[in-house]
């Protein structure tokens, strides 16, 4: 399943450069991820009545092109590949021209909520690579 959300760069994310700061970036992709949990069905709270939290474990971003003030971006998030209790989303930020800004790879874990330990992948969330 493959995912994209549209927004807009504001005010209050550009860093002195004049361009988007880098750990804005990591917010956009954090939103992206969320659209791609919900478009899925998986609520955050959809997953804690079934007694899972993910967790991101690892963020390996290439940041391509500075995004400005007013740009337009598309956050793509789909997933990559799936463990046993640890998967990979894949995301691109781009702009309204289709240049890639930044792509990343996020590593997440699934984790019981009561003892707070990683646990294989549920099937509810297995089925989201299934589809891709």
């Amino acid at each position: 399943m493959k995912t994209e959300l549209k927004l807009i760069v504001r005010s209050t994310e550009i860093d002195v450069n004049g361009h988007v700061n880098n750990a804005k970036y990591l917010e956009y992709l954090e939103w992206g991820r969320e659209e791609w949990y919900e478009a899925g069905g998986l609520s955050y709270n959809k997953l804690l009545q079934e007694g899972y939290q993910t967790v991101t474990v690892n963020i390996n971003i290439n940041y391509r092109k500075e995004c400005l003030q007013n740009d337009w971006l598309t956050v793509i998030t789909e997933p990559a590949k799936a463990g046993n209790s640890s998967y990979v989303l894949k995301q691109t930020i781009m702009n309204e021209e289709g240049v890639v800004c930044a792509d990343a790879a996020i590593t997440s874990v699934t984790m019981d909520t009561s003892t707070r330990k990683s646990k294989p992948i549920p099937q509810l969330l297995r089925n989201l690579f299934e589809k891709s």
